[in-house]
C-alpha cells in the first residue's frame, strides 16, 4: 500500500552520468529506470524533472563569456536531451507509457506541456518527464519540478541526491561531526540556511506545502521504502519538526 498517489521525482543530470562529470552512464541510467519503474509497479503515478549538468553548466557559460540567458538556454536544451534519454532506458524495460513534455517547443521528439493533458497522462499511468524547464531563464530546474508537481497536483517531490542520504547540519564531507535530519519543518530549512534546493524553488513549496523526501538514490529500493511509507533519508513538510536521526 502506497503512502501517496502521484510523485514528483527530481534527478539531477549528475544522476545519469555516474563517476564521470559530463556524458552518461549505461549503468545509472539502467538504475534509473529500475527505481522508477519500481515504483510504478506500486501503482503509484510518476512524474520527472531531469537536470542538464551532465551536458552544460553554467559556469562554463561564464567561463567562455557567454551570456546567462543564452546559457540558461543551451541548458533548459541538455534537459530535453536527458529527458529522451531517460525515456529511450525506460521505454527498453516497460510497455507502460513515457511521455516527454517541454515547456519550449521541439514537437518532433516530445510534446508541449499542457497541465490537464499532464494529468490525464498520470490518471493513465502513463509516466511523464518534463523538460525544458518552465521555458525561461535564470531558474535552474528546481523552481520547475517545484512548480510541476503543484500543477498536476502530486502528493510530494522525492528529491534524489548521489552520495549523501538526506540534508545534515553541515557538509559531511567535510565535517565528520556533522549531523543528519531525520525531519524538518520548512521554517527550519529557511532559518538555518539549509541546501535542500534553491531558495525560491523551496519557498514555493513551502507555500503549497508539498511535503519533500531527500534520499540517497544510489541506494536500491529507496524510492519503494519511501512510497511504502518508511523514514529514509529526510522528510520536509508542514507538520514536521526538527529532529535528527539517532546518532
Amino acid at each position: 500500500m502506497s503512502r501517496y498517489r502521484r510523485v514528483l521525482i527530481k534527478l539531477s543530470g549528475g544522476a545519469v552520468a555516474g563517476d564521470n562529470d559530463f556524458g552518461f552512464d549505461p549503468d545509472r541510467l539502467e538504475h534509473i529506470a529500475n527505481e522508477v519503474l519500481s515504483v510504478v509497479n506500486m501503482g503509484v503515478q510518476v512524474a520527472l524533472v531531469i537536470g542538464g549538468g551532465n551536458i552544460f553548466r553554467g559556469n562554463m557559460g561564464e567561463n567562455w563569456g557567454i551570456a546567462r540567458a543564452e546559457a540558461d538556454n543551451i541548458g533548459t536544451l541538455a534537459t530535453v536531451i536527458n529527458s529522451l534519454m531517460l525515456r529511450g532506458a525506460l521505454n527498453s524495460k516497460t510497455d507502460t507509457q513515457v511521455r516527454v513534455m517541454t515547456a519550449i517547443p521541439v514537437s518532433s521528439v516530445a510534446e508541449p506541456y499542457i497541465r490537464l493533458k499532464a494529468m490525464n497522462h498520470l490518471d493513465k499511468g502513463y509516466i511523464v518527464i518534463f523538460a525544458g524547464g518552465n521555458g525561461q531563464p535564470f531558474v535552474t530546474t528546481d523552481y520547475p519540478s517545484v512548480q510541476r508537481a503543484i500543477e498536476v497536483e502530486c502528493d510530494s517531490i522525492l528529491v534524489a541526491k548521489q552520495g549523501t542520504d538526506g540534508v545534515y547540519d553541515g557538509d559531511p564531507k567535510y565535517h565528520k561531526h556533522a549531523r543528519k535530519f531525520d525531519t524538518l519543518h520548512y521554517n527550519d530549512v529557511l532559518q538555518h540556511d539549509l541546501r535542500v534546493m534553491d531558495q525560491s524553488a523551496f519557498i514555493l513549496a513551502r507555500d503549497y506545502q508539498i511535503p519533500i523526501h531527500v534520499f540517497n538514490f544510489n541506494e536500491p529500493g529507496s524510492m519503494q521504502k519511501i512510497v511504502s511509507g518508511s523514514n529514509i533519508g529526510t522528510f520536509i513538510s508542514e507538520n514536521s519538526e526538527l529532529r535528527y536521526s539517532n546518532p
